[in-house]
């Protein structure tokens, strides 16, 4: 990018942060999720950091926070309420401390972590002991009093707690320190500082009962808690039901460490975060962010990251502040779900049964811990309902094990040299002619014989779903097929070792092992045969269905049409599909077979407890104790119905760990969510 380029692509940025920014500051309307305008910020960072002349006083990097509103009366910080410079991964941090420990070569440094809130900052004054104003960060110098709303969180304390010598001696505290607690307690002034939070919990009770009461729902919690405090009538604020937790202590109250200002804190009367750890290096520090990564979803609160604090605060004065941020404290983050990049290309991948699925190649970019280079787009519709263009700037979405989404494309960033993209007429794998039957948003490759549509067959065949043989997966099918060894599943078991053996990667070995995986796979169960047929619309619940309802391959291969539409969860079209398969000449050659390569064992599920009957339950995230086959089969034994997608039909949800956008749709829709361990509770 030349200078020229970066000019435009700086003002262009500076327009999109500004707007977001006055949305969610000043409006309190969410249109961006904050991982996704981070990126967007630290996009304009670097670039400002290649080219410091183009700078300008009106950057978004040049200010902290939002405008304070009209509505409430101004008030002015004594000491600056700062923000936070970021870090998003291992190397940065370290840069960090490297930059630091040069302004201060002789200190040992130690840190005190703590769980970066995604709520909204406030400092709080006390004099004499009692509470006498509360007010919002603003714009680091000026904040709005919202003294009345901040009363009425119960964790906030209207009179200070006076603790006894002996609690604070018990903490470590020497009595010079003891003296200068108690005597600013009774009769000084005091200034706390924290984050004002809408815990998940509430959040989602609140969004129920505003569905039922036709209310507008809140957008997500850190949404909640701003739009909160900025409520003019308090008892709204009241209903929302918020929390407070302490982060800073302003005051001298002869605390040495960071540390110790939680523990004084605690002492008089405010939430601190128990999770909140002392780190005596930075590998403790990272090893601290490493369990938060894996375990925020687990917080009663949402959690963007770490704050990593300089323990010591004769430090503090010494590394000062560089432009508005402290060099002394860093925001660790964790990588967000969302972020923004640019499409580069748009490709198509051609599936088991023919349809064309384009994707977007994306410029690489951290989504959720992970680079992310590609993001599906579905079919040609969803890319003319973002009216997304190649080189467009994107929001993507990334949740738990979900293939990343464009969820948003940003038209105010375009440079006027984007593509528009256009569907093939003819299929990118075998040149055969491609089709969008009528109703249909898919469109298919028509050449049955398609190489990429039979290889995806095969590798369908043989996945843990379907026939489960380990070891035969892409790179191994490629090579059969390219020796002419598989065309077909059936193809699969008149395999010999003396097949395998002469080509390359197949040591003895391995090809034995190979031979028992397939030889294993003989015995399969009803469920898992009709799933591995790959009909076009069957998946694993629909096999489960069939499974149950014919018993056996043979009738569920005789049934018609009218018989199969009979059955619940199976509609005109899934039945017409299985139909077609089964009179087709080719796949009934096929069948035959595979029935003589295989033996159907376990045609039905056995019953026991209806517990869940009539229930539809779906799984999302990672369970503990269970893998996803197993909570399938013990819903399905207890009469409970497994989706894949969450609706208004759904009955339950069950989250594991890193639970993906299931688990968002459900809380917006208002669906009961539940964790593994009533799960268990549950099917007992």
């Amino acid at each position: 990018m030349n200078k020229a380029e970066a000019k435009q692509r700086i003002e262009k940025l500076k327009e999109e942060i500004n707007s977001h920014r006055y949305m969610y500051h000043v409006l309190d309307k969410l249109d961006i999720s904050d991982a996704a305008f981070d990126t967007l910020k630290n996009e304009l960072e670097e670039l400002e950091l290649k080219h410091p002349d183009l700078i300008t006083s009106d950057s978004p990097t040049q200010r902290v926070g939002g405008e304070p509103l009209d509505e409430f009366k101004k008030v002015e910080h004594v000491v600056p309420m700062l923000s936070l410079n970021d870090a998003f991964g291992e190397e940065e941090i370290k840069a960090w401390q490297e930059r630091i420990q040069k302004l201060v070569p002789n200190a040992k440094l130690d840190y005190f972590c703590e769980l970066k809130l995604d709520g909204l900052a406030a400092s709080l004054i006390y004099e004499n002991g009692v509470f006498t104003r509360g007010a919002t960060r603003g714009d680091g110098k000026t904040g709005e009093d919202v003294t009345q709303n901040l009363k009425t969180i119960q964790s906030i304390p209207l009179r200070l707690r006076l603790p006894t010598e002996a609690e604070l001696e018990k903490e470590g505290f020497g009595t010079g320190q003891i003296k200068k607690i108690l005597a600013a307690v009774k009769s000084g002034k005091v200034e706390i500082r924290g984050e004002a939070v809408m815990t998940k919990k509430v959040f989602e009770a609140l969004n129920r009962q505003y569905k039922k009461e036709g209310k507008p729902l809140l957008a997500n919690p850190r949404n909640g808690a701003a739009g909160s405090i900025r409520q003019l009538d308090s008892k709204i604020t009241a209903e929302r039901q918020l929390d407070f937790y302490v982060y800073a202590l302003i005051s001298d109250l002869g605390q040495e460490t960071h540390g110790q200002e939680h523990k004084i804190a605690k002492a008089i009367g405010f939430k601190t975060i128990f999770q909140n750890q002392y780190s005596k290096d930075l590998s403790a520090v990272m090893k601290f962010h490493e369990r938060w990564v894996r375990q925020r979803e687990n917080l009663p609160f949402e959690c963007d990251g770490v704050v990593v604090v300089v323990n010591n605060l004769n430090l503090h004065k010494k590394l000062g502040v560089v432009g508005k941020a402290p060099r002394w404290m860093q925001a660790y983050k964790f990588s967000g779900k969302e972020a923004t990049t640019i499409v580069e290309d748009i490709i198509l991948q051609v599936g088991r049964t023919g349809i064309l699925t384009p994707v977007a190649v994306l410029e690489p970019v951290n989504v959720g811990g992970v680079t992310v280079a590609r993001a599906t787009l579905h079919n040609e519709d969803e890319i003319r309902r973002l009216n997304l263009k190649i080189g467009d700037t994107v929001i993507v979405r990334r949740a738990g094990d979900v293939i990343p989404d464009i969820i948003k494309v940003l038209p105010k960033l375009r440079t006027g040299k984007e593509k528009k993209f256009q569907m093939p007429k003819t299929c990118p794998m075998c040149g055969g002619r491609v089709v969008r039957a009528e109703g249909e948003v898919a469109h298919r490759c028509a050449n049955k014989n398609c190489f990429a549509v039979s290889r995806r067959n095969l590798i369908h065949f043989v996945s843990k779903g379907a026939m489960d043989i380990e070891g035969l997966g892409g790179k191994i099918i490629d090579q059969l097929m390219r020796e002419g060894l598989v065309r077909d599943p059936a193809d699969i078991y008149d395999l010999a070792e003396g097949d395998l053996v002469p080509l390359e990667r197949f040591a003895e070995k391995a090809t034995q092992n190979l031979i028992e995986a397939i030889d294993k796979s003989r015995e399969v169960p009803l469920t898992k045969f009709i799933n591995a047929l790959g009909i076009l619309h069957v998946g694993e619940e629909t096999a489960v269905d069939l499974a149950n309802h014919f018993g056996g391959i043979h009738k569920l291969a005789q049934a018609s049409i009218n018989e199969l539409s009979s059955i619940a969860n199976i509609g005109e079209v899934v039945a017409k599909s299985i139909y077609e398969w089964f009179t087709s000449a080719k796949n009934q050659k096929l069948l035959a077979r595979l029935l003589k390569a295989v033996k159907i064992i376990n045609p039905k599920i056995k019953k026991k407890n209806q517990t869940l009957k009539g229930l539809t339950i779906v799984l999302t995230g990672e369970l503990e104790s269970l893998s996803r086959e197993q909570a399938k089969q013990l819903i399905r034994e207890r009469g409970g119905d497994v989706s894949s997608s969450v609706s208004a039909k759904t009955d339950l949800v069950v989250a594991g760990a890193e639970p993906g956008s299931k688990y968002d749709k459900a809380r917006d829709l208002g669906v009961k969510i539940i964790g593994e361990e009533e799960f268990l509770n549950l099917i007992k």
